[in-house]
């Protein structure tokens, strides 16, 4: 009976130890497993938010390319207003305008039609902003 006891005893020992190898093995495997899919979650997750960032970059270049565009053609369109208002007023009637007093110079430049407008003989610059108004005392 002691024999058969023991025999016993040691069968279930080795079946408990057996099963808690076995549940240890599989709970090892779950927490690999869990690991994999949190791996992949996450590479997942920086893939689109990379994919997003790499789009908003892209789409910012494309605004900022529009936007050197459209300054690139107002500043070509201002260059050519500013070149056709002095071939119709010619060099020689801006220089006589520069070499003028403040007041001829007033109604010069504002019956041009020139709202803001910069002039100097190299000396004295004229500010007509406004047509100027505030230029001159009155």
């Amino acid at each position: 009976m002691i024999v058969e006891s023991t025999g016993q005893a040691t069968a279930e020992a080795n079946a408990r130890s057996a099963a808690q190898k076995i549940e240890g093995a599989a709970k090892v495997k779950q927490a690999t497993q869990n690991a994999q899919a949190n791996k992949i979650k996450a590479n997942s997750k920086l893939e689109t938010t990379k994919s997003a960032q790499e789009a908003e970059i892209e789409y910012q270049k494309g605004l900022n390319k529009l936007e050197i565009d459209k300054a690139t053609a107002l500043a070509d369109i201002e260059a050519t207003k500013f070149k056709s208002i002095v071939d119709a007023v010619g060099a020689e009637a801006l220089q006589n305008i520069a070499s003028s007093g403040p007041e001829l110079q007033k109604k010069l430049l504002g019956g041009l039609g020139l709202k803001s407008f910069v002039i100097t003989d190299g000396t004295t610059p004229i500010n007509l902003f406004n047509n100027g108004e505030g230029v001159v005392p009155k």
